[in-house]
């Protein structure tokens, strides 16, 4: 029985391509010219491989919570809910402002489409948001269970003020804050953690 012809690019590769080309650009600052152009390959096979645009963002997305960020996960199983906040920082300016990296955060500029063609994506992102504040209020409700957190502590306010400042460690990145200035803004978010308690290991890397 004769079989299709094998596809002549590596689709695992291309995807990587497409991923940078969304990060630098967001979703609506990237045409499929761009896309194509990048990934090496024509519209025919980007629609046979990878669906349309917005299906492409899609899997973007999935590679990137598996890849850049996936500082996400090892974050979330730390020990103290302390400690996940810190390394969900950290993990998140190493995204932002690391070396070879596009500048500033994916998902905070996909979160930016506005246009009518992009309502799918921007109620995606909202849904992707939405989870990521569901998932840190999970560990700091198990951190107030625990006791790790005062019985008076507002477990959501806290959850939602973490995850703003993570966005906005996306958005600063990107608009060309130095590391050391965003590992500031660390020192000022742990100081505001129930307990006062500076930032870890942060004036060795200020110095």
């Amino acid at each position: 029985m004769a079989t299709g012809r094998p596809r002549a690019f590596d689709s695992e590769a291309a995807l990587e391509k497409a991923m940078r080309v969304f990060w630098r650009q967001g979703y609506e600052g990237t045409s499929l010219s761009d896309l194509t152009e990048a990934m090496g390959i024509n519209r025919p096979s980007l629609y046979a491989t990878y669906g349309n645009k917005e299906a492409l963002f899609l899997k973007v997305l999935e590679r990137y919570e598996s890849g850049p960020a996936a500082y996400v996960a090892e974050a979330l199983a730390a020990p103290t809910a302390r400690d996940c906040v810190e390394m969900l920082m950290r993990g998140a300016i190493d995204v932002v402002s690391g070396p070879g990296k596009p500048g500033g955060c994916l998902m905070v500029k996909a979160g930016t489409a506005s246009g009518a063609d992009a309502a799918s994506v921007r109620r995606e992102m909202t849904r992707r948001r939405n989870a990521e504040i569901a998932i840190v209020r999970k560990r700091f409700d198990r951190a107030h269970a625990e006791g790790e957190l005062p019985a008076a502590c507002d477990v959501r306010a806290l959850a939602r003020f973490y995850v703003a400042v993570l966005r906005g460690l996306g958005v600063q990145g990107g608009d060309g804050a130095s590391r050391a200035e965003l590992l500031q803004v660390i020192d000022t978010a742990m100081a505001a953690w129930p307990g006062g308690k500076p930032a870890r290991k942060r004036r060795a890397e200020l110095n």
